[in-house]
């Protein structure tokens, strides 16, 4: 019994080791700017064998924690209905083809510059080529650009690399030293089972799995609807698995076909916790691996073999996206993000390993390549965030602002601008309208507005675009201090104009009364007056009471945003209607 109780002790060491190595280390880096995943990286290093010593067997960790990958591409398969999907064939059949097929070419050539006979370059660079989804898909997730257009490029180039090891496996069969040891008729065989298994993946998808959860729901017991998302997640990585796929494939496509069901939201919120966790045991368990003896043995090579693929490989991915029309800070992100190798490069290279065609040694420089690959990543997206390019804004087709001559000036030309634009257009005013932001410049076009494209805290700007004769400017931009700067030199240049101001928040339109604004209305304050007064003969309230009521919450209102604009933000607290007394009440 107490050698029992001392091995779980010792389990529940490494438990609380693993979960205060992230606890700790991620949020240090994420203050010091560094990112989450080379926090988890360092943490692994650090309680791993060549740190503390807390683990042996960081493989062992990995297996487990590569369930995180899984269930990131279930997530994401969530957000891919499969018409999404359809549409962006051509970048992942297209780009992606594109560049997998370049980088393995240019690495190969690497490898052999560097030494190594062909055959061991070739697999070397299918490897490598091979870009860590783990690591980009977390980068892409905190830079916020995951949905965005560029993000879901790289999406649709990570999507092909997973197909790509199912045929690159088989390469390195046929590689082997004496001949592939499977016949035609064998090979036939797995290939016919990996469709068989992909095709009964999608059966499932399509008549199975919607029934089972309404079925589920009816239940209403929360954790069996959790355990069958789980199930999903798992099962179908495993079906994907015995059928010689990536697992990550299965669990992306189980996603995409769950995309559409009414039980979507439900799912993620069940398997994002388990992700995320996992997610960073994976990143943990990578740093870990990181062999330093072997590193310390062959420092020149491996040091000189993460350079120089990550150099070749970014240089080629930087010119397909050049090549395919993308933008030049989109093309730097792309190779900055993809310039690392993989998690399948560890397959690739131990399958490389089994068959003979690379030994004990070249694995582990091989695979200590990749995984400080991995951890540079990071760092070559901070730095591409301080020192690289800053996206442009293309304003090609569009018009700046020259001799305008309108009734009214509105500058900015989004959500608010657009209502605000309607009252006076009907009116048969004249309205002139300038704006930063050439996707909504182009938009409004097509719904028959002509927006010029202008600065309004620029002077010269403001003239061109007629503010010295317009009748009213109507400052209606989204960010709060581009709001106020306009106010002040429309105020200073244009005395006579009246200027009406959007505002963001009560202190904002202090500081915009002080700035001189004829006029200032906060952006939510009509629309919230308007539910309010709705909620009270939702309630029971007779119109004229309601009427009666928000008239004198409106006259609270402007009472004490004057007393605010004179006194500061606290000035005339004792107009605001608290309900802490009654709540104290009906508590007593």
């Amino acid at each position: 019994m107490a050698v029992e109780a001392s091995g779980a002790a010792s389990e529940l060491v490494q438990v609380v080791a693993l979960l205060a190595a992230g606890v700790v280390a991620v949020p240090l880096f994420k203050r010091l700017g560094l990112g989450s995943v080379l926090g988890y990286l360092v943490a692994g290093l650090a309680i791993g064998p060549f740190g503390l010593g807390l683990f042996t067997d960081p493989h062992a960790i990995l297996h487990v924690a590569e369930l995180g990958v899984v269930m990131f591409l279930f997530i994401i398969g969530l957000e891919m209905e499969p018409s999404r999907l359809w549409g962006m064939r051509r970048e992942i059949f297209g780009l992606g083809l594109a560049q997998v097929g370049t980088c393995i070419g240019a690495l190969t050539l690497v490898g052999i510059a560097l030494g190594s006979s062909a055959t061991v370059a070739f697999v070397a660079g299918t490897g490598f080529v091979l870009t860590s989804t783990a690591i980009v898909m977390q980068l892409l997730d905190e830079r916020g650009s995951l949905s965005t257009p560029k993000g879901q490029r790289i999406v649709a180039i990570l999507l092909l690399e997973d197909l790509a090891i199912v045929p690159l496996l088989a390469i390195v069969a046929v590689l082997t030293p004496g001949g592939p040891e499977t016949s035609g008729s064998e090979r036939a065989v797995a290939i016919a089972i990996a469709i068989g298994s992909l095709a009964a993946l999608v059966a499932a998808g399509r008549w199975l799995l919607n029934p089972l959860f309404r079925l589920l729901a009816t239940a209403k017991a929360r954790e069996v609807m959790t355990a069958a998302a789980l199930l999903v997640v798992l099962g179908s990585a495993l079906a994907m698995q015995l059928g010689g796929l990536s697992m990550a494939m299965g669990a992306f496509l189980a996603g995409v076909l769950l995309s559409e069901s009414s039980f979507r939201h439900q799912l993620e919120a069940d398997v994002e916790p388990f992700r995320g966790i996992l997610l960073g045991l994976f990143f943990l368990g990578v740093g870990m691996s990181l062999d330093l003896a072997v590193i310390g043995a062959n420092w020149a090579l491996i040091l000189a073999s993460v350079a120089a693929c990550m150099v070749a490989k970014s240089l080629v991915i930087y010119g397909v996206a050049r090549a395919l029309r993308a933008s030049h800070p989109e093309a730097m992100e792309r190779a900055a993000l993809m310039a690392q190798g993989g998690e399948f490069a560890f397959v690739l290279y131990a399958a490389a390993t089994s068959a003979g065609i690379i030994d004990g040694t070249t694995n582990a420089i091989l695979t200590a390549t990749v995984i400080l690959s991995m951890a540079m990543t990071p760092l070559m997206v901070i730095a591409l965030d301080r020192f690289g390019p800053r996206p442009s804004v293309s304003t090609e087709g569009l018009e700046v602002p020259e001799n305008l001559v309108g009734s009214a000036l509105i500058i900015g030309f989004g959500r608010f601008g657009q209502i605000v634009s309607q009252p006076l257009i009907s009116r048969g005013c004249s309205v002139s309208i300038i704006d930063t932001n050439a996707e909504n410049i182009r938009l409004a076009e097509g719904f028959g507005f002509k927006v010029y494209y202008g600065d309004g805290t620029r002077l010269d700007i403001l003239h061109a675009a007629g503010a010295a004769v317009a009748r009213a400017v109507l400052i209606c931009v989204d960010d709060p201090e581009t709001a106020k700067c306009i106010a002040k030199i429309a105020r200073s240049e244009f005395p006579l104009v009246p200027v009406l101001a959007r505002a963001r928040d009560r202190a904002h339109a202090v500081e915009l009364i002080q700035a001189g604004v004829t006029y200032q209305i906060r952006e939510t304050v009509e629309s919230a007056l308007a539910f309010g007064e709705q909620a009270l003969l939702t309630i029971g309230d007779e119109p004229e009471a309601a009427s009666e009521v928000m008239t004198e919450v409106r006259r609270r209102d402007g009472e004490r945003l004057a007393l605010e604009t004179a006194g500061g933000i606290y000035a005339g607290r004792e107009l605001i209607r608290g309900n802490a007394a009654a709540a104290a009440h009906e508590v007593g």
